[in-house]
């Protein structure tokens, strides 16, 4: 058990859900905050314009970087895929200077990333070997990833490849409201192979990969393989909602632009949590049915 953590993107989905988790097994947590700290354990932090004092991070068994602006925010326009990854890399970078000033003394860095790192591959079954694919998103986990890296002389790190988030706050947000409306149906063809993993074997995983040697790449993703088709059809199903307009490809580029909807919507990727099981890591909820069923109260 860790005994203190320091988190950048505390105030975010996983980042609220694992601060909570840490705290209630004991784990005194340091979130880092683009705004005047209001408690003791806040600490005001500038990346990108300012040096994080190394001192901030000094006694900590591990630094987990979660900092990034929303990749589910439409339409992804030139100046906001600026944003995208300059809110990941500049973070990144800057907790890794920090982390290196120290030294021997440098606590493990758990920095995240995406299963976007491995693009569009049909038919191919993906794990942390398998190389980086060509796309805005991939290319983005590349230099978000090589960001950490800069830190690996000095301690370990671990890079999350975590997958969309089954949960109310994350990818099932925008599919309830179309659900609910009764206009939900398959994305495209609907067979693309769609990653995912609940919030809660999430916030196990990033614990995991605290409290353990792994270092490098490590995939966060449910074991078991689901299409877009088999996570909307779940949401219907314990909506008690109908599951059968169709959106069309070309109505997505549209209305979203061609980079989100080809990196994230219309992508197939079967990604597999190789360094995860291989670990012994055991998921709660191993199919995405138990993951929605965890994220969505039914509805009679």
């Amino acid at each position: 058990m860790p005994r203190r953590v320091v988190i950048s993107g505390a105030s975010g989905l996983i980042g609220t859900a694992l601060t909570d988790s840490l705290r209630r097994d004991g784990v005194d947590v340091t979130r880092l905050v683009r705004r005047p700290a209001q408690s003791p354990d806040e600490v005001e932090w500038d990346p990108g314009y300012r040096a994080l004092d190394p001192g901030v991070l000094a006694g900590a068994d591990a630094v987990v970087g979660l900092s990034g602006a929303s990749i589910g925010r439409f339409p992804w326009t030139p100046k906001y895929k600026s944003t995208l990854l300059w809110s990941r890399v500049s973070p990144t970078r800057t907790l890794s200077a920090a982390i290196t000033a120290l030294g021997a003394d440098a606590p493990a860095f758990v920095s995240a990333s995406a299963v976007g790192y491995y693009g569009s591959a049909p038919g191919v079954k993906l794990d942390e070997a398998s190389p980086r694919g060509e796309s805005f998103l991939a290319d983005l986990c590349g230099e978000w990833e090589a960001a950490a890296l800069s830190a690996a002389s000095t301690t370990r790190v671990a890079l999350l490849r975590t997958a969309p988030i089954v949960h109310v706050g994350g990818v099932l947000k925008p599919l309830i409201l179309l659900t609910k409306a009764g206009v939900s149906g398959p994305i495209g063809r609907g067979t693309q192979v769609w990653p995912w993993i609940s919030l809660e074997d999430e916030v196990r995983a990033i614990r995991h990969v605290i409290d353990s040697d792994i270092a490098g790449p490590v995939n966060l993703t449910g074991p078991t393989r689901a299409t877009a088709n088999d996570l909307g059809f779940a949401l219907a199903v314990r909506l008690n909602r109908p599951f059968v307009v169709r959106a069309p490809v070309w109505g997505m580029k549209l209305a979203l632009g061609s980079d989100a909807t080809e990196a994230i919507l219309t992508s197939d990727a079967d990604v597999a949590p190789r360094v995860l099981e291989a670990s012994g890591f055991a998921f709660d909820h191993p199919t995405v049915e138990a993951a929605v069923a965890a994220a969505v109260p039914a509805r009679r």
